[in-house]
């Protein structure tokens, strides 16, 4: 059945609930300098699709903007994100991807961090599309990558496995080495590599004894 309501109206129904839900976690940061370190410039937030609601949540009402999907269900997001305090910027690598990066870029160049999924919206799951890479060597910001995990999560059927915590978990948010692209021919393949080992890196550093990943308690 097709959902009946739209995303404002989806989002002002269900977005106090998902506040209750956000208000319940406890969060765990590691590297914080690393982040904290950047605030007062822009810089590019690098995050993996299935981790983006913990996120979201994490850094709400900091002046951040995001890049959504111009899809549809990626304005039931954008939506939310709005309610949240984030600008959203719309494009994705499949469609008005040129208008995404335009618009990443002149956030940059305005002073405002971007938050980007360079694994979304549809995949493959972990793997890399260079073009927020490009807006930060345009600009010349740094990029931190950031990853969450949680002790006790679901997993959605979807292709990145979109984690939601539950009620009452722990999250650990994580914060790698901030890198600038490099001006050579290779500047933007090795900051996708680099990017990838900083995410891989954290993700192993922040993985629980019972890991979320499994979808159990």
């Amino acid at each position: 059945m097709k959902w009946p309501f739209g995303p404002a109206a989806t989002t002002r129904l269900v977005g106090p609930w998902l506040a209750i839900l956000g208000a319940t976690w406890r969060f765990d940061v590691r590297h914080r300098d690393r982040w904290s370190g950047l605030l007062g410039r822009p810089f590019v937030f690098l995050l993996w699709h299935e981790a983006l609601w913990p996120l979201l949540w994490h850094h709400r009402r900091q002046g951040v903007a995001i890049v959504v999907s111009d899809a549809p269900d990626g304005h039931y997001l954008g939506a939310y994100a709005e309610r949240l305090g984030y600008r959203c910027l719309y494009g994705s690598s499949h469609r008005g991807g040129v208008k995404a990066l335009l618009g990443a870029v002149g956030a940059l160049e305005g002073g405002t961090p971007v938050a980007f999924t360079p694994d979304g919206p549809r995949g493959p799951h972990r793997i890399i599309k260079p073009g927020i890479l490009a807006a930060a060597a345009r600009v010349r910001v740094p990029i931190l990558p950031v990853h969450a995990t949680a002790d006790r999560a679901w997993r959605l059927a979807t292709w990145d496995r979109f984690m939601v915590p539950k009620p009452f978990a722990r999250v650990r948010v994580g914060y790698g080495n901030p890198f600038e692209v490099g001006d050579d021919e290779s500047g933007l393949e090795t900051a996708a590599d680099r990017a990838s080992i900083e995410l891989e890196t954290l993700d192993k550093e922040m993985a629980w004894q019972y890991a979320a990943v499994t979808g159990t308690d």
